[in-house]
């Protein structure tokens, strides 16, 4: 018995028709191809959210996370930020300029012991507690 292609040998289709044998022809294309004419309505029923933009993106102002320090940490890298000049002691209070530093609020988590001078846009209720309760006071600037 011969095998299904020698026995096609000299004929042009192998029994597939004109078209149907070459490429994707017979099934319209292959992928995605068509979803916009020969397959519309197969798209339209199927994958109805396949074509444009969905949902919306919020504005960068409102998405930016605010950089935040504890008044822990802060003690804690004190010495440094002596060191390094962000930090000046004058008359027993130490005036940190957070600000300067790219801190755009100051925590309430931690212990101060030190009378502390801060300058900084947001503070929560609990930091200017503690800190006002250390000695120290908040400068808000404009």
């Amino acid at each position: 018995m011969v095998s299904r292609t020698e026995k096609f040998r000299g004929s042009r289709t192998h029994g597939r028709g004109k078209k149907a044998g070459r490429g994707a022809g017979k099934r319209g294309g292959t992928g995605n191809a068509g979803l916009h004419k020969h397959k519309a309505q197969y798209m339209l029923k199927y994958m109805p959210d396949h074509f444009g933009r969905h949902g919306f993106k919020r504005p960068q102002k409102m998405v930016c996370a605010k950089i935040t320090i504890n008044v822990g940490d802060l003690e804690q890298i004190m010495d440094a930020m002596k060191v390094q000049g962000t930090a000046v002691e004058r008359d027993g209070t130490i005036a940190v300029d957070l600000t300067a530093m790219g801190v755009d609020k100051l925590l309430g988590n931690g212990q101060v012991s030190k009378s502390l001078e801060i300058t900084v846009s947001e503070i929560t209720a609990l930091a200017k507690a503690k800190i006002e309760e250390a000695g120290g006071h908040i400068v808000m600037p404009e």
